[in-house]
């Protein structure tokens, strides 16, 4: 541990406790470098240090984990720039985004990300990657040992103080993940909410330009390619429910991907997301059950109202739609929809490697997910009427 990030963790819990200046001193200290790029990223930051140090509610050890979140990041940042300056060819590096998959959370996003990715030829964005997309200083390319290792450190520790995690959301460092992890460290993706209660941030994110993430994300891409030569050539998945009240940000960052919207019904949705909000904030932050829910219902329900907008704008011949119960059922059928919108032949070869990923991530492999409406103070028609024009298109008149 730095001594920067010594000092920070020494502030009283009742004070502001992040500090712009004290947090990229850390990161340069940890690095040993200085140079992070286009600072862009300053006002973002600026406006969530703002938000955590009067809403957030941190504990001590959530002051620390925020620290060393915003610290990896910035870290990361610095390495990568010194790492373009060595070696420009990565910019030269050709990446093929060619699906996104976007809905509400909880909707088998992450399930059909980690399957179609298991096909031949397709990858994600890994873990242990979107916590670090960095290599540490003496790595070498392809082995990225002492990553994957910090990232089951992280794992070990979530799992220890909210064990719940573990039926919720399946956490392991090679698994396909969301971009959002990375996007967050920018300061610009809903994993800041989804980490801290700070409804002034989210606020203020709603109205602001965040392209200039996405431009980073695609230089990033570039750069996780590079340290991995063998996926030349392969096409990647992108996954996030970031993505849906900010559609259009992924559908112009990212013009020639397929946009997959996986649907579920609201009903389990919702109360399936605030428990997981809740554990996620279990593990920094001292929110009630029904203060978590009564941000996150309306919270959802404006995620969809944007999206809906922007579905309009964008057009619907770049969507494909995903059902979960046929995910649950079918879910080498709805794979193979999505692998022929791209373009990648569908065989015996693919099928076996599909079946082959199906057969050693059934649900019931994890412990169960337990959860209600009533835990959080919410209730099941009000969910209904908020999501009512949605469940007709999607959820109603879908197959079951």
């Amino acid at each position: 541990m730095t001594k920067a990030i010594e000092r920070l963790e020494q502030s009283p819990a009742q004070t502001p406790c992040l500090d712009r200046d004290s947090l990229l001193a850390a990161a340069r200290e940890r690095t040993g470098l200085s140079d992070f790029g286009d600072t862009w990223f300053i006002e973002p930051m600026d406006r969530y240090i703002a938000a955590a140090n009067t809403e957030a509610r941190l504990t001590a050890a959530g002051i620390a984990a925020q620290t060393e979140v915003i610290v990896k990041g910035l870290a990361s940042r610095l390495r990568m720039v010194e790492d373009i300056k060595r070696h420009p060819e990565i910019l030269g590096e050709t990446v093929e985004v060619a699906a996104i998959i976007l809905g509400l959370p909880r909707t088998g996003s992450t399930i059909f990300q980690r399957l179609l990715a298991s096909a031949p030829g397709m990858t994600a964005i890994r873990w242990f990657e979107a916590q670090n997309f960095a290599p540490f200083p003496g790595e070498k390319r392809g082995q990225p040992h002492e990553r994957r290792a910090y990232a089951q450190a992280m794992i070990d520790g979530w799992l220890e103080a909210a064990p719940e995690l573990a039926s919720i959301h399946p956490l392991e460092p090679d698994a396909p993940d969301e971009e959002i992890l990375i996007l967050g460290q920018m300061f610009v993706s809903t994993m800041i909410e989804g980490m801290s209660f700070v409804p002034s941030f989210s606020n203020w994110l709603d109205n602001y330009d965040q392209s200039r993430g996405h431009e980073d994300l695609k230089t990033i891409l570039k750069y996780l390619q590079w340290q991995a030569p063998e996926r030349r050539g392969a096409k990647w998945i992108l996954k996030s429910p970031s993505n849906l009240p900010y559609a259009e940000l992924a559908a112009n960052a990212f013009p020639d991907a397929l946009l997959v919207m996986t649907h579920r019904d609201p009903v389990d949705i919702v109360p399936s997301y605030v428990s997981m909000e809740a554990a996620l904030y279990k593990l920094s932050s001292t929110l009630t059950d029904k203060e978590v829910g009564a941000f996150w219902f309306p919270r959802l329900v404006e995620w969809m109202r944007r999206f809906e907008q922007a579905r309009a704008r964008i057009g619907e011949e770049r969507f494909i739609d995903i059902d979960y119960r046929l995910v649950v059922r079918q879910p080498l059928e709805q794979a193979h929809r999505v692998l022929e919108r791209i373009g990648v032949p569908v065989d015996a070869t693919m099928d076996a490697a599909l079946s082959e990923f199906m057969a050693g991530n059934k649900r019931e492999q994890r412990p169960m997910h337990d959860y209600s409406l009533a835990r959080f103070g919410l209730d099941e028609e009000d969910v209904r009427r908020a999501f009512d024009a949605y469940r007709k298109r999607f959820v109603e008149t879908a197959k079951d």
